[in-house]
């Protein structure tokens, strides 16, 4: 294969960036496309909610550096920045600097990816064929890119699960909100005083949660149902005090505390069947406990149930995915949530990665597949290894260092922040 073809970067959220990042540092040509109007659009949809992990674990190692070749101020590390400052503060500047650039196209999907004249029974020849990407931008016009090798960073967010158990298409679509929708904010006409049920366990539904209460203080009528599979809801609020991360324990706890006051009410145990609407209204049926129920009506649903990998771009690469998680396979058994806590998953990278077409790789959230363990600085040192293997730096690719406690913690080779403050006008706190 000719080795000066660039390698392209599939999505541009923060595993894409770092390891644009990375390529820069190993000075390896490389393109990035991103299918939005900017760098990080999926981080401007839950731009309003607060992140649980501060500064610290949201920069990877070789952005940081450019940051600091270039004498740009890097936020408090100790601080917790809002989805949208991720994307103000640190991957729109990042995308600006001379080193990336000339080398990112926004408004471009990849909408095919093969190895050049070949599909995916052919084999001769296979390794030494670059990859052929087909690429359209926002006008409708496509153009055909090569490159050496492909990182698939284009995450999960875009393809949330269906509120239904076992992933039937949701009824009356028009009332269920999916991701974190802004409650206090633009959507808040959508939740006062309406009876709202908030259905899923992870931490956008104790954001949600949290939001609704807020809005039952200034909208007394504003009714809570949480629906939540686990038999306690206490097994949702994360570490609470011994949380290595305190936003996040802190998170779980306020939530608990609601539920002990009444105003939220819960429903545990609880797997929905089946969404109907009656009157304008959703009815949800369920089994909880082994028994069938029925919830509602509710004016409104936040489906807080998750996301998913789409493969849809790669059916003529050579790719494999857990049956069950559809995460990459080798990380299944390491990041299955009815074994493993994030603190059980031993440290992993390219090695770990690998698919079976060669220079192909699925990093970030997209590499967990339906696993909700997934955190920021993982996507990082994915990146870090995988860009040292492909740049023939094997050692650093190999010396892996991923650390994840009990608590959920995940802190890839923590940044020794030198530069305190964040820039002039920053909101993160």
């Amino acid at each position: 294969m000719t080795t000066t073809l660039p390698v392209a970067i599939i999505g541009g959220g923060p595993a894409g960036l770092a390891a644009a990042a990375n390529l820069a540092q190993y000075q390896q040509p490389f393109v990035l496309f991103e299918s939005g109007p900017t760098l990080g659009t999926h981080f401007l949809q839950y731009g309003h909610v607060r992140l649980f992990s501060t500064w610290r674990y949201n920069i990877d190692a070789a952005s940081k550096k450019l940051f600091e070749q270039h004498g740009l101020a890097l936020p408090d590390p100790d601080r917790l920045p809002y989805g949208k400052e991720i994307v103000e503060h640190y991957l729109q500047p990042l995308g600006q600097l001379p080193e990336l650039k000339p080398f990112i196209h926004l408004n471009s999907r990849v909408i095919h990816l093969q190895r050049q004249g070949l599909d995916k029974m052919k084999t001769a020849n296979r390794e030494e064929t670059p990859f052929e990407l087909v690429v359209e931008n926002g006008t409708g016009t496509r153009q055909i890119v090569l490159a050496r090798a492909v990182i698939d960073a284009t995450g999960t967010w875009q393809n949330p699960n269906p509120m239904v158990s076992g992933g039937a298409p949701d009824a009356a679509a028009k009332l269920v909100d999916y991701g974190i929708p802004a409650i206090l904010g633009a959507d808040q006409k959508h939740f006062q005083n309406k009876r709202i049920a908030v259905v899923g366990s992870g931490h956008s539904a104790l954001n949600s949660l949290l939001d609704l209460v807020g809005l039952k203080e200034e909208f007394p009528e504003t009714q809570i149902t949480w629906i939540v599979r686990k038999a306690s809801p206490e097994q949702a609020l994360g570490g609470g005090d011994a949380d290595q991360l305190p936003a996040r324990g802190a998170l779980g706890q306020r939530v608990k505390a609601l539920m002990e006051s009444g105003q939220i009410d819960v429903q545990t145990s609880c797997i929905v069947q089946s969404v109907s609407l009656d009157n304008e209204q959703l009815v949800l049926r369920a089994e909880q406990s082994g028994h069938q129920i029925t919830l509602g009506p509710f004016d409104r649903a936040i489906a807080n149930t998750g996301s998913r990998p789409s493969f849809g771009i790669l059916r003529e690469i050579r790719y494999a995915f857990d049956p069950a998680l559809e995460s990459v396979p080798a990380l299944a058994p390491l990041i299955d949530p009815n074994v493993h806590s994030c603190g059980t998953v031993r440290p992993h990278g390219e090695r770990e990665l690998r698919q079976p077409e060669k220079d192909f790789y699925i990093i970030g959230a997209k590499s967990y597949g339906r696993a909700p363990t997934f955190l920021m600085a993982t996507g990082f040192e994915q990146a870090r290894s995988v860009v040292a293997h492909l740049s023939g730096d094997q050692e650093a690719a190999e010396r892996v260092e991923l650390d994840l406690p009990e608590t959920g913690v995940c802190s890839s080779r923590p940044l020794a922040f030198t530069i305190g403050g964040a820039t002039a006008g920053s909101s993160c706190c």
